[in-house]
């Protein structure tokens, strides 16, 4: 099917086989990046804002004078700090990649972040710059009680660092539903009752207890099955703690500027744009923090984002496991908002732990859960930790390039 018969058998809004056909058509596709990244090297300004944002103040990430005594030699960027980072690695497209790419095939949808996915191989340095690359590997229609007939479409942002070495893996899947089977299927009715002094002092005395395993050698042989990490509150969200996040994480969705930059961005793309009530165009993004707009598209109040939570289990995880340790993974499944005013305790424990190959992982069970009991995101973490006798390898990625990183990831999850 051409692309002029593509649009003629899409409608906006509306998800239809014609749309799935054209998005699977783009798999292992490189996709140019919509915007620059927020930071174009891991600086200690830009490590400490970042987690600032999250309430890690950890001398690891925010003081180079601590870092250089670590094993690690110097600052390096907390994990998810690879959000921010990223020249883009995609190439210029020739005319028919342009063609196949024009438009989007789920135009018109609400889409949601369902998964995230990390794999890291390699830290990125004070100094450091990456590239990025990203490109679709997954399409799968589903059934769902929330949306109705959806599709699940799967891209991987690819990482290398400074050297031209794989350093990350950041795999997310997006839920697109029609927005008004949305409206219509969505039963969830928010309640939300001011908080008593005593749960805010609860939370002021967990903030007061948080402990860091830091230079402290976390060992292999010290951990059993069954241990819980030292839970972490994060809350209750505030649009204030919104705007420190956007302070170290960047914009992500907004091309970044204001007022004459982002008027330059809205004449080009006046749908990212819908007015307020005062009539004034604003980004589509502000249903984070406007509850207005969020009310607009069927949901009771502005929510977090995804990487926020994640970057909150990282928070967790990385406290608990000391400088010698690494992250190697992280799996996180978001299955309900988190709105403005939820109280967010994030846990976890240990669930296994294995010597494969040399490396001696410890496996976690995480979750971040609200104050009425829910969990908004069940996760799963890989450790690898030091023993009494050597030191943690760092894990090796499954192939050796960026092009091998994407046949691997065509292999695993391309068919839908």
């Amino acid at each position: 099917m051409t692309s002029t018969e593509d649009k003629a058998a899409e409608a906006f809004g509306v998800l239809t086989d014609a749309a799935i056909e054209r998005s699977r058509r783009r798999l292992g596709i490189p996709l140019r990046l919509p915007n620059p990244p927020h930071n174009y090297e891991v600086t200690q300004d830009g490590t400490r804002h970042f987690a600032f944002g999250y309430g890690d103040d950890n001398p690891l990430y925010c003081d180079p004078g601590y870092a250089a005594g670590t094993r690690w030699g110097g600052l390096i960027a907390p994990p998810t700090f690879l959000y921010t980072m990223g020249e883009d690695a995609a190439p210029e497209p020739d005319a028919e990649t342009k063609a196949l790419l024009k438009g989007d095939p789920f135009a018109g949808l609400g889409s949601y972040q369902a998964v995230m996915e990390f794999e890291w191989w390699r830290p990125l340095h004070l100094g450091e710059r990456c590239r990025q690359l990203r490109t679709q590997v997954g399409v799968q229609p589903k059934r769902s009680r929330f949306g109705g007939r959806t599709v699940h479409v799967m891209h991987d942002f690819l990482y290398i660092n400074g050297s031209g070495e794989l350093q990350a893996l950041r795999r997310g899947t997006w839920i697109n539903a029609e927005r008004d089977a949305s409206k219509k299927r969505a039963k969830e009715k928010l309640v939300q009752e001011p908080y008593s002094d005593d749960v805010l002092a609860e939370v002021d005395a967990a903030y007061a207890a948080e402990t860091r395993r830091g230079s402290e050698p976390r060992y292999f042989e010290d951990v059993r099955i069954g241990d819980e990490l030292q839970q972490r509150a994060k809350g209750p969200l505030t649009t204030t703690d919104v705007v420190v996040w956007h302070l170290g994480w960047g914009m992500q969705l907004t091309p970044p500027g204001a007022f004459r930059l982002l008027a330059n961005v809205r004449r080009k793309a006046p749908g990212l744009f819908p007015r307020n009530p005062l009539n004034v165009p604003d980004t589509v993004q502000r249903l984070h923090w406007d509850p207005v707009r969020a009310e607009e598209l069927g949901l009771p109040n502005s929510y977090d984002y995804g990487g926020m939570r994640e970057t909150w289990l990282a928070h967790l995880v990385t406290d608990w496991m000391g400088d010698d340790a690494w992250l190697w993974k992280l799996r996180c499944e978001h299955r309900k908002f988190n709105y403005l005013g939820d109280l967010t305790w994030v846990r976890g424990e240990v669930v296994d732990k294995v010597q494969v190959d040399g490396r001696n992982e410890v496996h976690l069970a995480v979750r971040c859960e609200n104050q009425r009991g829910e969990v908004s995101t069940p996760g799963t973490a890989v450790v690898l930790l030091p023993t009494r006798d050597h030191q943690v390898v760092l894990p090796e990625p499954p192939a050796a390039d960026l092009d091998g990183m994407v046949e691997y990831e065509l292999e695993r999850f391309g068919v839908g």
